[in-house]
C-alpha cells in the first residue's frame, strides 16, 4: 500500500515543507547588508560604513575570487526564548550546488568586532551566544572570499530566527528513519515498519496552512509515536562505526595560501562552537602548518583549541608538518615533515598529539614510509586514497604495512563512499547512507564489525554541521543501521590493533596510487625548484654544523627552521604534485626564491667561517657536503688567474687541468665525505693531462656569473664548493 500510495514521497514532501516554514518558530529579517570589496577585514566598531554599497535581498553580489566585508546590525527581541540564531543564506551557484562546499561564499563571522565562528553554504546558521541577547544593537560583520565560481550570488533573505527544538528534533529523527527505510530492502521488515511509524506520525502533525499553534501542538503526539514506533522497528546491525569530526583542508589547491589561512579560521572556529552545543562531539585536526596559521593570525582561536586539546576533545595528528606528497618529496625533506611536525605538536600541546600518520588524500606512499614512521615516534597509518586506484583494487583495507627495512605499521584504509563515487572519502556527511557504505565497503568483515568514517565537510573546509552531531544522536542505535559512536581515531586505532592485530595480514610494498600519475610531470619548473631546494638547505646546514664546532659561529637554528617549514610546506600533496590552480606556483616559487636566498646566506657565512680554519697557505678550498668521496672537475676563474698560474696540493703537487675561455678546468684529488680539501696557487707550466676534462655545465647545468667555482649534476646539486681565500 505504501508504494501505491506514494508514502515516502510524500514524507519526504512534508519534511521539505516543515524545514522551511516550522523549524522557525519567529523571525525577523535583518538590516540589508553594506558591502565592501577588500582584503583588508573591516569588522571594527569604529568602522565607517555609511558610504558602502548596499546589498538587498535578492540582488546579486561578488565577483570571482573577491575578499569583501559585509556589514548588518541586529537586536534579539526580549520575549524570545533560546535558541536563537542568525540564518544567513549568502548565496550559491545554481548550476553547482552539489558542490557548495567548493563554490560558495566563505565568511568568518564577527560579533561586536570579535571572531565568532564561519560561516559557508554548509553552516548558514550562525546560533547566537548568550552575551548578545540582551535586546540591545549588536553588529555582525563578515569578512570572507566569493570563492572560485565566476558568477555572481543572489543574496537570500538573511534572518533573526526562534528555533524550535522539538520541531527540528522531530525533523532529525524522521529524516533519518526515511533516509534508512530508503536504503534498505523492500522485504527487509525493519524498511516496514519504519515506514509504518513514519506514516503514523505524520498523519498526527496538524498541517494547516499557515502553520501555527496548532502545529506545534500535534507535534507532541507525532513524536511520541515517532520515538516509540523507531525504538520497536528492530534491532540495529551487530556493526559499529565509530564517526571521527574531521575537516580536510587542501593547504593550497583550488586557492591560495592566502585563503586556506582563513579557511583554517573559519573551519577551526566552527568546530569550537559546536563543542560547546555538543558535549559529545569529537574533532581531529591535522597538519601543524595550519595551527601555525591560527596562532599568527587569531591567537583566541588557539588558547580555546589548547583547552579542547587539553580536554582531549580536539584530536592533534598527522605527524607530518603538511599532509605531504610521499613519492615526489625528497628523503631528508620527508624526514623533516616528521620532525617538524612532531616537534611542533610537543611544543604547543604536550604529549597530546595521537600517533598517527593522517594521510587521507595523499597521490601514493612511498615503501620506505613505514621505517619513517616508526623512527618518528608514530604507531599507525590511516588513509582513504587507494581506493581510487583506476583498475586494481588492494585487497585489503586493515593490515600491517611493511617497509623494505622490515618495519609493519598497522594500517586501516577507510572504507566510506559517496552515492555515485566509485572510491573513498574523507568527508563524509554522516548520512545513513554512507554509515552503510562504510560497512558495506569493507574487504574484511570476518575480521571484526568495528570500522571508522571521517565525517566533516572537506577540502575546502567547514567540518562537521549541526545536522550531522543531531543525526549521530539518532543513529547510536538506530533499526537496520550500524550503531554509530562518536570517537576519536586514536581510540579506533588502538582498539583496531587490541581486537585483531595478530589476525591481519602483511602488505610488503609500495602503496601506489594508479590515479593522477600527470603530476609526476606537471608543473616541472616548481620540482626542479624543490629538489634545488632541497640540496642548497642540506649544504647550508652542513656547512652551518661544521663551522659551529670549528669557530666562533652561530648556528642560525630560527633561519634553518623557517626554511625547511616553507619548503615542507610547498611539499603539499597539490602544490608539488602540479594539481592546484597557477596562483599557487606564482606563490610556491616566491617561497623558492626565499628559501634560495636564506640558505645561501647561511652557506657562505659559514664558508667565511670555516676558511679561518684552514691552513695559512690556502688558496683555495673545495668542500665536499656529501655522505661520499668525490673526485670532480671545477672550473676555477677570476681577475687573479694568469696565464701561469697553477692549481697545486699543499706539497706543490700541481693537479691536472686545461685552459679555457672562462678561466681553468682543474681535476681535483678525491675530497673525502664532508670533508675539504686545501689547495694552494703557484706558477708553471700545466701539467699534461691524457683526456680532455668535462665540467658540470657540459651535460647541462648552468653556473651563475661570478661563481668562483662548482661542479654539478643532474637537478644542479652541487657537490663540491670551492672558495677563494
Amino acid at each position: 500500500m505504501h508504494r501505491v500510495r506514494w508514502t515516502l514521497e510524500k514524507i519526504s514532501a512534508r519534511l521539505q515543507f516543515l524545514s522551511e516554514a516550522a523549524i522557525y518558530r519567529r523571525s525577523q529579517p535583518l538590516m540589508s547588508f553594506k558591502f565592501h570589496a577588500g582584503s583588508q577585514p573591516m569588522v571594527g566598531m569604529d568602522v565607517d560604513d555609511r558610504d558602502w554599497e548596499v546589498i538587498e535581498a535578492g540582488s546579486y553580489w561578488g565577483e570571482l575570487r573577491q575578499e569583501f566585508t559585509l556589514r548588518t546590525t541586529f537586536a534579539v527581541p526580549g520575549d524570545w526564548d533560546q535558541p536563537v540564531a542568525l540564518s544567513l543564506p549568502l548565496g550559491l551557484s545554481k548550476s553547482l550546488e552539489a558542490l557548495a562546499f567548493l563554490y560558495g561564499p566563505e565568511a568568518m563571522a564577527y560579533l561586536d568586532g570579535v571572531a565568532y565562528r564561519g560561516v559557508d553554504p554548509n553552516h548558514q546558521e550562525l546560533p547566537l551566544p548568550e552575551h548578545v541577547l540582551d535586546g540591545n544593537e549588536h553588529q555582525l560583520a563578515l569578512h570572507g572570499w566569493a570563492g572560485i565560481k565566476d558568477e555572481r550570488y543572489e543574496m537570500g533573505l538573511p534572518r533573526l530566527v526562534q528555533i524550535d527544538q522539538p520541531t527540528r528534533d522531530f525533523m532529525t529523527a524522521a529524516g533519518t528513519a526515511l533516509e534508512v527505510a530508503k536504503q534498505l530492502p523492500e522485504n527487509n521488515p525493519i524498511r516496514v515498519n519504519l515506514i509504518n511509524v513514519l506514516d503514523a506520525a505524520f498523519l498526527l502533525l496538524d498541517l494547516r496552512e499557515p502553520l501555527g499553534g496548532d502545529f506545534y501542538e500535534s507535534l507532541h503526539a507525532a513524536q511520541r509515536v515517532l520515538k516509540e514506533g523507531i525504538a520497536n522497528a528492530g534491532p540495529p546491525l551487530d556493526v559499529v562505526v565509530r564517526g571521527v569530526g574531521h575537516a580536510h583542508i587542501d593547504v593550497a589547491w583550488l586557492w591560495p595560501l592566502s585563503q586556506t589561512r582563513r579557511k583554517v579560521a573559519r573551519t577551526f572556529s566552527t568546530a569550537l562552537r559546536l563543542m560547546e552545543q555538543y558535549p559529545e562531539f569529537t574533532f581531529t585536526q591535522s597538519q601543524p602548518q595550519l595551527y601555525q596559521y591560527i596562532t599568527d593570525d587569531h591567537p583566541e582561536l588557539m588558547a580555546q583549541i589548547k583547552e579542547r586539546v587539553a580536554e582531549g576533545r580536539w584530536e592533534t595528528i598527522g605527524g607530518m608538518w603538511v599532509e605531504a606528497d610521499c613519492n615526489l618529496t625528497g628523503a631528508e625533506a620527508l624526514a623533516r615533515q616528521f620532525l617538524l611536525g612532531r616537534r611542533y605538536f610537543l611544543e604547543t600541546f604536550g604529549l597530546r598529539e595521537s600517533p598517527i600518520l593522517w594521510l587521507p588524500d595523499v597521490f601514493g606512499y612511498a615503501w620506505q614510509l613505514p621505517q619513517l614512521i616508526q623512527q618518528a615516534g608514530l604507531s599507525y597509518f590511516v588513509t582513504a586514497k587507494l581506493s581510487w586506484n583506476q583498475y586494481n583494487r588492494m585487497p585489503y583495507d586493515q593490515f600491517w604495512w611493511q617497509g623494505l627495512d622490515g618495519t609493519r605499521i598497522l594500517t586501516y584504509f577507510i572504507t566510506t563512499s559517496k552515492p555515485g563515487w566509485w572510491g573513498a572519502t574523507y568527508s563524509a556527511d554522516l548520512s545513513p547512507e554512507e554509515i552503510l557504505a562504510t560497512w558495506d565497503g569493507s574487504q574484511q568483515k570476518e575480521l571484526r564489525n568495528e570500522f571508522m568514517i571521517a565525517y566533516g565537510h572537506g577540502d575546502g573546509g567547514g567540518g562537521p554541521t549541526r545536522a550531522m552531531l543531531d543525526s549521530s544522536r539518532e543513529m547510536a542505535a538506530h533499526p537496520g543501521l550500524p550503531r554509530v559512536q562518536l570517537s576519536t581515531a586514536i581510540e579506533f586505532m588502538e582498539q583496531l590493533e587490541r581486537d585483531s592485530g595478530d589476525k591481519l595480514p602483511t602488505w610488503n610494498g609500495e602503496l601506489y596510487l594508479e590515479l593522477h600519475r600527470g603530476t609526476y610531470t606537471s608543473q616541472a619548473r616548481n620540482k626542479r625548484a624543490n629538489r634545488k631546494c632541497e640540496f642548497l638547505l642540506h649544504d647550508a646546514e652542513f656547512l652551518a654544523a661544521w663551522a659551529s664546532v670549528q669557530d666562533h659561529f652561530a648556528y642560525p637554528y630560527d633561519e634553518l627552521r623557517r626554511a625547511w617549514e616553507l619548503l615542507c610546506l610547498n611539499q603539499f600533496h597539490d602544490i608539488i604534485p602540479g594539481s592546484s590552480i597557477n596562483e599557487v606556483y606564482v606563490d610556491s616559487m616566491r617561497d623558492y626564491e626565499e628559501i634560495q636566498r636564506t640558505g645561501e646566506q647561511i652557506r657562505e657565512d659559514a664558508l667565511i667561517a670555516l676558511d679561518r680554519s684552514l691552513p695559512s697557505e690556502t688558496a683555495l678550498a673545495i668542500y665536499n657536503p656529501t655522505s661520499f668521496p668525490r673526485s670532480e672537475v671545477v672550473e676555477v676563474s677570476g681577475g687573479w688567474l694568469r696565464d701561469e698560474t697553477i692549481v697545486a696540493a699543499l706539497d706543490g703537487t700541481a693537479l691536472p687541468a686545461q685552459r679555457t675561455k672562462k678561466g681553468m678546468l682543474v681535476k681535483c684529488p678525491v675530497v673525502p665525505p664532508y670533508g675539504v680539501l686545501a689547495l694552494r696557487l703557484t706558477s708553471g707550466e700545466l701539467p699534461a693531462v691524457e683526456n680532455q676534462l668535462y665540467v658540470g655545465d657540459v651535460r647541462g647545468a648552468p653556473k651563475d656569473e661570478g661563481t668562483s667555482a662548482t661542479c654539478s649534476m643532474v637537478m644542479e646539486n652541487p657537490f663540491l664548493r670551492v672558495e677563494f681565500d
